[in-house]
């Protein structure tokens, strides 16, 4: 069996992120979604429903009243915080685990998961770049190829690093030359398996921007960006690193000045303390 067999072979026999994530990642792809189509998706789902209400009622909102519907949580907390906390909640399980094979502690790929959605986020609002929800979606979840490819990654590593340190390549070209596939291509082929939205399926596969034919793309560069911009800060900065390529044309192409990205990073550097309670939410 070649490894990409063992690699599909493991990705079904993976606890697939609940169907409620999934839902709304198509969802919230339709400008046309509202917020009765958001909690028509959470309202029969029980954890979720729980989850988010535990949420909600949580110090961290601080209602007068507490929430007792789904309904009453979109309408207290607003749709977005409220497909935030559900995605936050759905995806934690599956990326909170240590990557030894990409040198991530427990937790780490989680924080920079986290910190990427909202700073993505933030880069669509300032930049007035497409679906902010779509975007904050796939930058959140980007990295979930990692949670398999991690102990290929492991295993092959010498041979990994010495094409990043010797022969100029970047770490991803470097696990499609070693592994056959890298953890981008293998994210997209999970984000299929697990029903995701074409589009979703896409941005999850040219995160990087590999792929020239996609640098037009301004939704993928805008969760490009906000993954550069979580390695710029250290924020999940693994054995991988800064060991990609900068494409400037995505920040050229998003409008962003350096002005533009030095203010996000100010701004989110100071609002970290909203990370570490939002993952404690999750």
């Amino acid at each position: 069996m070649t490894t990409l067999q063992t690699l599909i072979k493991e990705i079904k026999s993976l606890t697939p992120i609940p169907a409620v994530a999934g839902q709304l990642a198509g969802a919230i792809d339709d400008p046309g979604c509202s917020v009765n189509d958001i909690a028509d998706i959470i309202k029969f789902d029980p954890s979720a429903t729980a989850n988010l209400l535990k949420a909600c009622n949580s110090a961290y909102f601080g209602l007068a009243n507490p929430v007792e519907s789904v309904k009453e949580a979109v309408a207290m907390a607003g749709m977005d915080t409220v497909v935030e906390l559900v995605l936050f909640q759905a995806g934690a399980r599956a990326l909170s685990t240590k990557q030894k094979g990409y040198g991530l502690h427990e937790g780490v790929m989680w924080k920079h998961a986290v910190a990427s959605a909202l700073i993505a986020k933030l880069i669509s609002e300032k930049s007035g770049v497409g679906n902010k929800n779509t975007i904050f979606t796939a930058a959140l979840l980007k990295d979930i190829g990692k949670t398999v490819l991690d102990r290929y990654v492991s295993d092959s590593f010498e041979s990994i690093i010495d094409l990043v340190h010797n022969r100029g390549c970047s770490f991803r070209e470097a696990e499609k030359k070693v592994i056959g596939i890298d953890h981008a291509e293998l994210g997209a082929i999970i984000a299929k398996n697990w029903n995701f939205s074409p589009r979703m399926v896409q941005m999850i596969r040219h995160h990087h921007l590999a792929d020239e034919a996609q640098h037009g793309d301004l939704e993928i560069a805008a969760v490009y960006l906000a993954d550069c911009i979580c390695m710029m800060m250290g924020i999940g900065l693994g054995e991988d690193g800064l060991a990609y390529r900068f494409h400037a044309g995505a920040v050229k192409a998003l409008g962003m000045t350096h002005d533009d990205i030095s203010m996000i990073i100010a701004d989110f550097g100071n609002d970290m303390q909203k990370v570490e309670e939002l993952i404690s939410l999750s």
